[in-house]
């Protein structure tokens, strides 16, 4: 795509793939075609599963959803001529937030071996996982690509539950089981999880499950009960806020129960129902697989390489990969051409998704040399702010580039191109540091 034309619209003939930047090392390359807000309305048939909560966001004023896990998710409530998902965004940095996120299905690994093939397949040691603890990990094919980014989940010493992001891990993990033979089953259970984000999340579940949750530590589990049916919390969430996870059991029968009963406790905290927060994950970093990372990234790329220990002295699914892509690295001879990077850039306030892979180029250059995965306005910096794949030479903080922005972003604005410029991710503290932050006091490049 030239330069000179990077803002078709989804009519326009020269809607082409980008081929200016450099995807060789991909077998599947990003598609990098600018088509625009493509007019289609989301079939709902019985093809892809309704989550038990399906009916319930309904019900709360959802009015768009997409598909992840092979299940609808709602991703808009408030609508735009109301404020859009800024108002969303509002009611999470300031009082509290309810998400369905039964999408985030979870697949159970239980039995004498489950802490054994857990070990196998995360890069992250398993053995330092205490029952009813959990922590983020990762999941990489032979090549170190990055399959999955699952929250897991330490129930019992002979139980985990990956709660997964968008990929199909069950399959893979059944095959690598089928090989290795460990002695566990591996199944997805009825359970579906909600979150509950927002800084005054604390207060709302502390009226649920009484003072005990306000000391369940980050990454904690908890046993309890919401209207008399079982669940497990945790200290986790997608936002960078204070935040938990309620994870009911047998959902599709109690999905109501539970829902409706912490619609009424959180009257008095002005609970809103929301979508998942990306603006708020972006400002936090928190990357989203499929559309930040995927299993042809490598965690060295995008802000994931503490998940690769250099202690672990157990096997696991892509170790040798891995550690010769880091002696590479540390050698001065990257395995890839782009990284993930932040960015800073103009143009007017990002208020909602971006319906394509925006491109990125040196200011002023007539071709492309990269993308943004991730952008959103962000209040509190008064800018708007992205997740970008650029050329490795190009991300060092400070660096000047600019983002080719579609006609609706630069309206009254010289020309679709502005100015951006690298910045140091994350954008804005979390509640919590990350596993890298705090690595990163302890002098260390790895999560222990």
């Amino acid at each position: 795509m030239s330069a000179k034309h990077p803002h078709v619209g989804v009519n326009d003939a020269n809607v082409t793939q980008v081929t200016s930047v450099d995807q060789s090392g991909r077998k599947v390359p990003i598609n990098l075609r600018q088509s625009g807000r493509t007019p289609v309305e989301m079939l709902i048939s019985t093809r892809v599963r309704k989550s038990p909560y399906w009916h319930l966001a309904h019900q709360a004023g959802c009015w768009r959803a997409t598909v992840y896990n092979r299940m609808y998710h709602p991703r808009g409530y408030v609508r735009p001529e109301d404020g859009g998902a800024m108002v969303e965004y509002d009611a999470l940095v300031n009082h509290v937030t309810m998400w369905n996120v039964a999408v985030e299905r979870q697949i159970q690994v239980k039995g004498p071996d489950a802490e054994a093939f857990v070990n196998y397949v995360i890069t992250r040691d398993a053995t330092r996982i205490k029952p009813m603890h959990g922590k983020y990990v990762i999941l990489c094919n032979e090549a170190g690509g990055i399959l999955n980014d699952p929250v897991l989940l330490r129930i019992s010493e002979d139980e985990f539950w990956f709660s997964l992001s968008d990929s199909d891990l069950e399959l893979w993990m059944r095959g690598v089981n089928i090989a290795k033979g460990f002695d566990v089953t591996i199944a997805e259970i009825d359970v579906a999880p909600v979150q509950i984000q927002g800084p005054k999340s604390e207060d709302l579940m502390a009226d649920l499950f009484g003072e005990a949750v306000r000391e369940i530590p980050y990454y904690g589990l908890m046993a309890g009960q919401v209207a008399g049916r079982d669940v497990i919390i945790s200290q986790t969430g997608f936002t960078g806020e204070k935040g938990y996870e309620i994870y009911l059991r047998d959902a599709t029968r109690y999905a109501e129960d539970m829902w409706n009963t912490v619609l009424e406790v959180g009257k008095k905290h002005q609970l809103m129902v929301i979508a998942p927060a990306h603006h708020r994950r972006i400002a936090a970093g928190i990357l989203s697989w499929g559309q930040d990372i995927d299993m042809e990234t490598l965690p060295f790329q995008c802000n994931l390489a503490y998940q690769v220990p250099r202690n672990k002295a157990a096997d696991y699914i892509g170790k040798q990969a891995l550690e010769a892509a880091r002696a590479r690295l540390e050698a001065g001879d990257p395995p890839f051409h782009l990284k993930m990077v932040g960015l800073t850039f103009g143009g007017l306030p990002i208020t909602d998704y971006a319906p394509d892979f925006w491109l990125v180029a040196e200011r002023g250059a007539d071709e492309a040399v990269g993308y943004i995965s991730s952008p959103w306005y962000s209040p509190e910096l008064e800018t708007n702010i992205a997740l970008a794949w650029v050329p490795v030479d190009r991300t060092e903080v400070g660096t000047a580039l600019e983002v080719w922005l579609p006609d609706e972003y630069t309206q009254g604005l010289p020309g679709n191109r502005v100015n951006a410029e690298v910045v140091s991710v994350p954008f804005r503290p979390s509640v919590n540091p990350n596993a890298r932050e705090v690595a990163s006091t302890k002098g260390l490049d790895y999560a222990e």
